[in-house]
């Protein structure tokens, strides 16, 4: 085997590869390069300054792993990489310990506003009265993003004395208990955080998650610290925050564009700003070294590896029996993670009929990556989705039964939330005709849709006309139409396959029938 290392990489982690492979290490390496470089290795080893663009894999003739020595990987083209059917890995857990503790540095470091403090002593000013700071001792930290790095933030603050509540609907109760942190809710977690810092993925439902009204909403004279992503503050916001006085500081080691320039929040008195350095120290440089070679010998030897980024290819004949009840899975997730509500704290799996003698553990890794891959920072996929969902303290249960009732195979799940339950099943028509069949106790025949209507009512006369002349009316063509009820003149679903969206402004002119006791959009 023959692995490139086409950056720098921890000696210890060279040396662990080169136990089973040949290693090319070569010095500069170029992106005009890399091409040639790529083209006869089995894995290729990157850091952020390397791009493995869709145009590099072309040349790659046996490339089977690209592994990450860090955590983000938007320096490579993921999709190009499963299109052909090469590995992603990376390194997610090796700088928690790094970042959380430079989480702690920031605050300490605005606290008591030492980069200023230091910066005027060095030019031999001894003013104690302009560097007047505050003790972190029985503040309250608000944490939005209670995972890894969260929890090893609330430890160490948790032994300055700090009172430690946390916002994140998909860590449970149980999780909160264990790390002596108290769960809330949005508008709590901004009304009592003296300190607020961050440790969520970006994704579009986060970006510029801190924006003016969040920040209104936060004390007079709140601190704010940002060692996650760039783009979860809106920095302008932020800015204007602080020169009117309503935010007392910042620590920002990370900002949407990087590097920032000049000016602006970086250059603000009440600012500290470091260049991304959460992941800078020694030991996790060592940690990341040894944990990508260590993935990388692994997956080029066929094993499982827990920091795979996107989905191994499955064997041929598994696809075959499995396939559609995979894409089943999946979409089951994705109707659950859009229908569900509160902190999920277990998911049941019922297999019944002939799938209860199959091996299933890809069907509820199927589920499982839809339900949390759009609130994780980490990548979801088929490896790691049961290892992510039991690290959130989620309980996973099975249960088979191969007698079977009315489908020759039927997959049931059952959510269990805060806010309550959802039951979801599904079965696989002809070879590939997945359908959802059941859904709370209502008996239905959904073929799923790109864009969805699920809609509670009443049952009675006139209430289907009523929905359809409203969506007509606004030019939305319903492909599909699925009803069920518990009871005659009692109540009703209906689930509408869509063309098109549906705006905003219908769902709250849906919602305003009389009769109508709930409206939801879901994207299939």
């Amino acid at each position: 085997m023959r692995i490139l290392v086409a950056d720098g990489l921890d000696a210890e982690g060279i040396a662990l590869l080169r136990t089973q492979a040949e290693v090319d290490v070569p010095s500069g390496l170029t992106a005009a390069d890399l091409p040639a470089a790529i083209r006869e290795v089995d894995a290729v080893v990157v850091r952020s300054r390397t791009l493995i663009t869709d145009a590099v894999l072309r040349h790659a003739s046996r490339l089977r792993v690209i592994a990450r020595a860090g955590v983000g990987v938007d320096n490579i083209d993921t999709e190009a990489a499963t299109r052909r059917g090469i590995l992603v890995v990376n390194a997610p857990d090796s700088s928690t310990v790094s970042t959380a503790e430079h989480t702690l540095a920031m605050l300490l470091a605005l606290a008591r506003r030492i980069p200023a403090a230091h910066a005027a002593a060095a030019q031999g000013s001894w003013s104690r009265d302009r560097f007047t700071g505050v003790e972190l001792y029985g503040k309250t930290l608000g944490i939005i993003g209670l995972g890894k790095i969260g929890g090893e933030v609330a430890r160490r603050a948790q032994a300055f004395g700090m009172q430690v509540i946390a916002y994140d609907p998909f860590v449970t109760a149980e999780r909160g208990a264990r790390l002596d942190v108290e769960l809330v809710g949005w508008e709590a977690l901004l009304a009592r955080s003296d300190v607020l810092t961050l440790h969520v993925p970006l994704t579009e439902g986060t970006r510029r998650l801190i924006n003016r009204d969040a920040l209104a909403r936060l004390r007079r004279g709140a601190l704010i610290v940002n060692c996650a992503r760039g783009g979860l503050i809106d920095e302008d916001a932020l800015l204007a925050a602080l020169e009117e006085g309503h935010i007392g500081g910042a620590a920002l080691d990370v900002f949407a564009d990087e590097p920032p320039g000049h000016g602006g929040l970086n250059a603000h008195p009440r600012v500290v700003v470091t260049p991304h350095l959460g992941a800078s120290t020694a030991e996790a440089q060592r940690r990341i070294g040894l944990e990508v070679a260590a993935q990388v010998l692994a997956a080029l030897a066929g094993r499982p590896v827990k920091g795979a980024v996107n989905a191994p290819t499955v064997p041929e004949d598994t696809w075959q029996r499995l396939g559609p009840y995979i894409e089943l899975a999946g979409q089951l997730g994705r109707i659950a993670q859009q229908l569900g509500g509160g902190q999920v704290q277990r998911v049941e799996f019922s297999y019944e009929g002939e799938i209860a003698s199959w091996e299933t553990e890809w069907l509820h890794a199927a589920f499982l990556r839809s339900l949390l891959a759009p609130v994780l920072a980490q990548p979801v996929n088929l490896i790691n989705a049961a290892v992510l969902a039991r690290d959130r303290g989620i309980a996973l249960s099975e249960r088979r039964d191969e007698r079977g009732e009315d489908f020759s195979t039927l997959l049931r799940v059952r959510v269990v939330t805060t806010h309550g339950a959802l039951t979801l099943a599904g079965t696989v028509f002809g070879r590939r005709d997945p359908r959802v069949v059941f859904f709370d106790g209502y008996r239905i025949d959904l073929v799923p849709a790109p864009f969805m209507l699920w809609i509670w009512n009443e049952d009675r006369p006139g209430m289907i006309g009523k929905v359809g002349t409203l969506l007509g009316n606004a030019d939305v063509n319903i492909a599909s139409m699925q009803v069920g009820r518990d009871a005659p003149r009692g109540r009703a679903v209906m689930v509408l396959g869509l063309d098109d969206p549906v705006p905003e402004g219908l769902l709250d002119a849906l919602r305003r029938i009389d009769g109508i006791v709930d409206v939801k959009p879901i994207r299939g």
